[in-house]
């Protein structure tokens, strides 16, 4: 290789081969790349209020007053049609408070911003109907005699599952001995769950875990497959609970309230 670069043309023809490459390579890192930039966004208590209205509502069945909170945790990303270019793709690379993602990591179904912030808001509605099921199969309760209603409509993505079913369930029996399944503290998490009450991994987990601590939770429920992720940037004073279904969450916390050894990433 170095033999046929000591037989290139004199040194003007180089010269003239060097503009069009500064050329690319100026249009290369201002070239619009397919990632997003996300950072720490809102937490929600389901045992609270939203926009004056309880989050968690149930008729069928006596709710319990709850102390506590449970804290569903969120990203904020920049949007799928927003550019980011290589610089500040660096700027932000080094940023321990934000993320570069690919795009396709947040925002899966493709599509325009339109059709993606209604997808995301369909993935939300089916996640309350399967943390309903989830959490009313835990309680061996039948659906057809309890109704909930879940008001989080503005918030997509279906990661909120595992919380919406941890509240459902503190509002019907709290820790199953009276006692608030909080055990009164500040708990936050995130986690897909199913009917069955599987909970599935998520995205964005590190981010989440600093929007947890900044609101004040001092546990931090996580899908198990993402305790490696949850722990890269873990914020000091936040305990990382493991969990692989409601059941896993329920037990975990009544452990933490006995003062007994619970799961630890």
């Amino acid at each position: 290789m170095l033999s046929r670069l000591t037989r290139l043309p004199r040194p003007t023809a180089l010269a003239v081969c060097a503009v069009p490459v500064l050329a690319l390579f100026a249009v290369a890192v201002f070239a619009p790349l397919p990632f997003v930039i996300a950072q720490p966004g809102l937490t929600a208590d389901v045992l609270g209020e939203r926009d004056g209205k309880a989050v968690i509502s149930v008729t069928g069945a006596p709710a319990r007053q709850t102390t506590g909170q449970l804290r569903m945790t969120t990203i904020q990303a920049t949007g799928p049609s927003t550019t980011v270019n290589l610089p500040e793709l660096l700027d932000n690379w080094f940023d321990t408070s934000r993320a570069v993602m690919p795009r396709e990591a947040v925002y899966s179904s493709g599509g325009t911003d339109e059709e993606i912030e209604e997808h995301n808001l369909e993935e939300m509605s089916k996640s309350q109907s399967a943390a309903e099921q989830a959490a009313l199969g835990y309680l061996h309760k039948d659906p057809k005699d309890v109704k909930v209603e879940l008001n989080l409509a503005d918030v997509g993505g279906p990661s909120a599952g595992l919380l919406f079913s941890l509240g459902i369930v503190d509002k019907l029996d709290g820790d199953g001995s009276g006692g608030d399944l909080t055990g009164g503290r500040s708990i936050a998490g995130t986690g897909t769950i199913d009917a069955d009450g599987k909970v599935g991994a998520v995205g964005g987990v590190a981010l989440k875990t600093q929007a947890a601590r900044r609101d004040g939770a001092s546990v931090f429920l996580v899908p198990k497959a993402e305790c490696s992720d949850a722990r890269s940037e873990l914020p000091e004073g936040l305990r990382l609970v493991p969990v692989t279904s409601l059941t896993d969450a329920v037990n975990a916390l009544r452990a933490l309230n006995r003062g007994e050894p619970a799961p630890s990433c």
